[in-house]
């Protein structure tokens, strides 16, 4: 027995040898999910390049810069409006104690649980001229002709604006709460001592402190409408993100959306440039002890109910009315029995979809944290980490466009050896199919995956890896037997934050599901593009509620999403 198992000595010595073996099966999974991710960026710059110069020479005079203007504009009017309004009730329910801020801090999150293509299809049809608004308006005025009284039309881009911002308002409200309560104890209590009034303590202390926060979220505020293609063309607003589809589907030109799907990667690239210069150039400091929570200002009677209204009012536009109008509209179909045909299919193909890419994402992403945990200073793993991952930042219409050239031509060389063996013609195998949509779930959210896991180890000593190296655990043992037990909750959370961000995805699903396939988000899609609203409500209203599980797991924990920790 002694002859067989070496005794600890000779286990230490053996496992750094081991290192220098070459890449291990970490290394090579993690290559192999690195090369997913990065290639269809390099097929976009190939396909870009095989376009038509007659046909880019229309598209950079005539085509693009319309969008380009209507893109520059609703990221700044985006902009303006998450920062006025995620910072400004961020610093209400942190600088103020008044009647209701506890309920008030937690109902401010819940526009989370809407996508911003959802979002838009309530608020059009609450809008519409014979819809329960103008309607309920002019029977309070006493006016019987819609056209004697008539809103500004949402189908433009200020309307756009609005939409987006409420919807995505949520991500810089995490961000700069966290930040408030995290970083200006001490300073914002020296400043009220030397008599500094509130106005002077949130310009001069608290918002410079913060901003490498506001910053970080505001720039995925800003990737997520440009990656957005449903409410933008539910609103009239011609995007980037619409020309790329509009230019595949309606025109036929996969060149030229892939020469437009570049613009926009560059687009991209700059606003994760930008936010990395304003955190860097703003990077703080706060020493002395330990943080404390900002102690509130008291606020009470009716100035107290005046800021619990200010905090309601956006509530009440980003999440109260919508879900109100969506479940009066899907109760009235359920009523008619109407949508069970096309709502139960959609239902299991989003199931299908979304398990199938959650399960590959966690298990891709644990993988690629191993490697890194369990390797430390390789710059091969950490090199692999950072590209497999780095899908998050890239807009799904993009993805889907270097998806479907890498397939395509896969779906070519397979039909080419076949036919070369003398086989049948083979028709498209991967291109277009249930696999494709998985594929590129797991490229675009493996990050949330990856920021999970990693968040779960750092809570593991690494002292229990070198003790279980030392007595001759190999890495996979390590995982196995120290790591998996202790990341349960980690994965846990890992897969929820997956699934349903693989459940709203809609222009990924939209470009590269197969026909007649059909997901919630697609189905909402369709009778949107019909123009039959109210008959989606009952997806609609679907998709909201499963996205309420990761804001109440959000609010349990008390701190601030993946999403919001995911680095491109």
């Amino acid at each position: 027995m002694t002859a067989v198992l070496p005794d600890r000595a000779e286990r230490v010595a053996a496992a750094p040898a081991a290192e220098h073996r070459g890449p291990g099966g970490f290394a090579w999974i993690g290559l192999c999910a690195a090369l997913i991710a990065g290639a269809p960026i390099g097929a976009l710059g190939i396909l870009a390049l095989q376009g038509n110069a007659a046909h880019w020479l229309h598209l950079a005079t005539a085509v693009v810069p319309y969008a380009l203007h209507e893109t520059a504009v609703l990221l700044g009017g985006v902009t303006v409006f998450v920062v006025v309004v995620g910072t400004g009730t961020a610093w209400l329910v942190t600088a103020y104690a008044f009647p209701g801020r506890r309920m008030l801090e937690v109902a401010l999150l819940l526009p989370l649980a809407f996508p911003a293509y959802v979002m838009a299809y309530a608020w059009i049809d609450l809008m519409h001229p014979i819809g329960p608004l103008q309607s309920g308006l002019r029977a309070l005025l006493g006016i019987e002709r819609p056209a004697e009284l008539r809103l500004p039309d949402l189908r433009s881009l200020p309307g756009a604006v609005l939409v987006f911002g409420l919807a995505l308002y949520p991500y810089v409200y995490v961000a700069a709460r966290a930040a408030f309560l995290a970083r200006m104890t001490t300073l914002t209590e020296a400043a009220r001592t030397l008599g500094a009034g509130p106005g002077r303590v949130f310009g001069r202390v608290a918002l410079p402190l913060a901003w490498p926060a506001i910053a970080a979220g505001t720039s995925l505020v800003l990737m997520e409408t440009l990656n957005d293609v449903g409410a933008a063309e539910f609103l009239g607003v011609t995007t980037l993100t619409t020309t790329v589809y509009s230019t595949w589907v309606n025109r036929s030109d996969l060149a030229g959306a892939a020469q437009i799907a570049l613009a926009m990667l560059a687009i991209v690239l700059a606003l994760v440039l930008a936010e990395r210069t304003a955190r860097g150039a703003r990077s703080f400091a706060v020493g002395g002890g330990a943080q404390r929570a900002l102690p509130p200002r008291r606020v009470d009677g009716i100035a107290g109910l005046g800021l619990l209204a200010l905090g309601a009012l956006v509530v009440a536009l980003g999440f109260g009315l919508p879900t109100g109008h969506l479940a009066w509209q899907a109760a009235l179909r359920l009523a008619e029995g109407h949508g069970g045909a096309t709502l139960l299919p959609a239902i299991g193909n989003t199931l299908l979809v979304a398990v199938l890419a959650t399960v590959a994402a966690v298990l891709t992403g644990l993988v690629l944290v191993e490697g890194r945990r369990l390797h430390p200073g390789s710059r091969l793993h950490a090199a692999v980490l950072r590209v497999a991952t780095s899908g998050y930042a890239v807009p799904g219409t993009v993805l889907a466009v270097g998806l479907l050239v890498v397939l395509g031509g896969f779906d070519r060389a397979a039909r080419a050896v076949v036919e070369f063996a003398g086989g049948a013609p083979t028709g498209l195998l991967v291109s277009a199919s249930i696999g494709a949509v998985v594929l590129a779930y797991v490229v675009r959210f493996v990050r949330l995956a990856a920021t999970q896991v990693e968040t779960g180890l750092e809570r593991i000593p690494p002292t229990l890896d070198q003790s279980a190296r030392s007595l001759g655990r190999t890495p996979a043992g390590v995982m196995s037997a120290i790591h998996l037990p202790l990341l349960r909750a980690s994965l846990a959370g890992a897969a929820l934050l997956v699934f349903v961000d693989c459940m709203k995805e809609l222009p990924a699903t939209l470009l590269l599901r197969p026909l007649n396939f059909d997901t919630l988000a697609t189905l909402l899609y369709g009778e949107a593009a019909r123009g039959t609203y109210e008959d989606g409500a009952i997806a609609a209203l679907l998709i909201v509620a499963i996205g309420l599980v990761p804001v109440a797991v959000l609010v349990r924990l008390g701190r601030p999403p993946a999403t919001l920790e995911a680095r491109p």
